[in-house]
């Protein structure tokens, strides 16, 4: 497990946040620095047909050695996220982890608690890598990056294991939506893949939210305000009139959970003459995700009516949509994936993502990926951590899971 938490403690040391309002892929130059960093450890590895396109992406082939085996995929993104800095992280390695309340060296305000913290209590005795409390870790989705390549390390070493041919791919901006948005899956050319970018052992994903956002642009009049008597339309008050009429008491993050999905406001950013409001639609019922935008556009009549000089326009964009939906072209993918979690002793967790991964997109292009866990927790937050033993949990999946698909045909 040594060589696993070097290379893991490698990569979160390189700065990947990726950027949101830009039209560049990849939105930052850390992942091109990582990706560099990944191709050539690939490349000492013996890995064949190893390369870094244009975006950044990095693929590469761990060559098969059992005649006949269908290929298949194994993903993880290099970004992070950028609702947290991620420069200059510094990892804090707890061995023998005593169980208590984690306070964290760097801010001692920043506490990983125990009643807060799901799964944490499970973990007692084992190994956590947490940040200092003044980044978030990267774990997300960096603790994939490292258990794929140690199971591509060892499945190079130990070919007593037969497997058929598994493309290795590693994405950019999957945080800010966009992580596939340059990827060919006729390049990667598999039946299937597996993204590494879960929590807790045994969790497999198998479905996740369909997903919108709108932008409502709110547009109105702007003048001096010793003069704005009856002339005035603060687009600012407008947008904090739309955000009220939101439901909040259902349809929101704060007040849903299990399968419920929600209208999440999380940016709004401009002033008098035009206010701009970013909101989330999530469901897992992808129909669902029209009458959440009805809703938008039923509070944008009402204040039109209010206001007739104010102009609100509202602007749907498409994003990924449930897994669920198309993972069933390929059955094996989930069966061999909870067979394989068996193999090393733990009973699979099936899992709906409150969220996307790459895998709901590619999965809607027509590769069929799943989700698997990889032991970080906590992510997008300076609390996040990983436990060590976990990622070498999710090594020993990804192996049994090479040597199963080995025997497919």
């Amino acid at each position: 497990m040594d060589t696993l938490l070097d290379r893991f403690l490698r990569y979160v040391k390189v700065e990947t946040t990726s950027v949101e309002d830009t039209d560049k892929y990849p939105s930052s130059k850390g992942q091109l620095e990582l990706g560099k960093l990944l191709a050539d450890e690939l490349h000492a590895l013996g890995l064949e047909d190893v390369t870094v396109s244009e975006h950044g992406i990095v693929m590469a082939t761990l060559p098969g050695n059992s005649a006949g085996a269908p290929t298949i995929a194994w993903l993880a993104h290099m970004d992070t996220s950028p609702e947290y800095s991620a420069k200059d992280v510094k990892p804090n390695i707890i061995r023998d982890y005593n169980g208590k309340d984690i306070v964290l060296p760097g801010d001692p305000s920043k506490v990983i608690r125990v009643a807060e913290t799901r799964r944490l209590a499970e973990l007692k005795g084992k190994t956590l890598i947490t940040t200092d409390g003044t980044t978030l870790l990267g774990a997300d989705d960096k603790a994939g990056i490292a258990v794929i390549m140690t199971a591509v390390e060892r499945l190079m070493r130990n070919t007593d294991i037969k497997h058929g041919p598994i493309r290795v791919v590693f994405t950019c901006d999957e945080e800010v939506g966009r992580g596939v948005d340059k990827v060919d899956i006729n390049k990667i050319g598999a039946v299937c893949a597996y993204t590494l970018d879960g929590e807790g052992a045994g969790e497999l994903e198998n479905e996740t939210f369909s997903a919108d956002m709108a932008t409502v642009t709110i547009t109105g009049v702007n003048i001096h305000p010793g003069l704005a008597t009856g002339r005035m339309v603060n687009a600012i008050r407008l947008a904090g009139q739309f955000i009220t009429r939101l439901p909040w008491h259902r349809l929101a993050p704060e007040t849903t959970s299990g399968r419920d999905g929600f209208l999440h406001p999380y940016v709004i950013e401009g002033g008098v003459p035009q206010t701009k409001i970013k909101i989330l639609l999530r469901s897992f019922v992808t129909e669902e995700l029209t009458e959440w935008a009805k809703i938008l556009q039923t509070i944008a009549d009402s204040l039109r009516a209010e206001h007739p000089r104010a102009d609100i326009k509202i602007e749907i964009t498409r994003q990924y949509r449930n897994m669920l939906e198309h993972l069933n072209k390929e059955p094996r993918a989930v069966k061999l994936a909870a067979e394989a979690y068996r193999r090393c002793g733990i009973e699979p967790q099936y899992k709906s993502i409150r969220g996307g991964t790459d895998g709901s997109r590619l999965s809607e292009m027509g590769l069929p990926t799943p989700n698997l866990s990889t032991g970080m927790h906590n992510f997008h937050s300076p609390l996040e951590f990983a436990c060590l033993e976990d990622m070498e949990t999710a090594v020993r999946v990804l192996l049994e899971l090479a040597r199963l698909w080995g025997q497919e045909r």
